[in-house]
């Protein structure tokens, strides 16, 4: 006999049955100022355990015209229903937090908020106020306080190590 399936999750192989347990997709959320490394770290996970989906929010927010704002409220909507998607055809997403029925792992890249400012304006892709761009570095530092998400130190410069990092951190959980 090469194998059956005897009920729900039990394979024989001869006369021995094995017990078999299919993984739980993971939701990564990754959270932290502009310029962390949140979109760096989502995309490394994702090519080191395919097929997860690294799922940029501000991508999808750049491809809608229109108020900020607005095509912000509409990205996030996306990215929730992509990754409800994703997650209930068993695979891992890295994405803001959606409730889906997945093993939720929830992370914040940290830095601080002058090492953030100055990351985020050198990139030049988004113009913003220093106000604007200090009460964007705040929101994960309530994330932080009240949540208790696993905070990880975002190490300009050293991708690897901060993804390490999260690696250890998750993986722990």
């Amino acid at each position: 006999m090469i194998g059956k399936v005897c009920g729900a999750g039990t394979v024989t192989r001869g006369h021995r049955p094995r017990r078999w347990v299919r993984r739980v997709p993971r939701l990564i959320a990754l959270n932290g100022p502009p310029g962390c490394g949140r979109s760096t770290i989502a995309r490394r996970y994702a090519v080191d355990h395919p097929p997860a989906l690294a799922l940029d929010v501000d991508r999808v927010r750049d491809l809608i015209a229109g108020d900020l704002g607005e095509a912000g409220r509409l990205a996030r909507d996306i990215a929730v229903a992509a990754a409800r998607v994703h997650l209930t055809s068993g695979h891992d997403v890295v994405v803001p937090a959606a409730e889906v029925g997945a093993a939720h792992h929830e992370v914040v890249l940290n830095d601080t908020k002058a090492n953030a400012i100055r990351r985020f304006t050198e990139r030049g892709t988004v113009r913003a106020t220093p106000a604007e761009l200090s009460a964007v570095h705040d929101t994960p530092q309530t994330i932080i306080a009240t949540r208790a998400p696993v905070a990880i130190p975002s190490v300009e410069g050293d991708p690897d190590h901060t993804y390490r990092a999260r690696e250890s951190n998750v993986r722990d959980r």
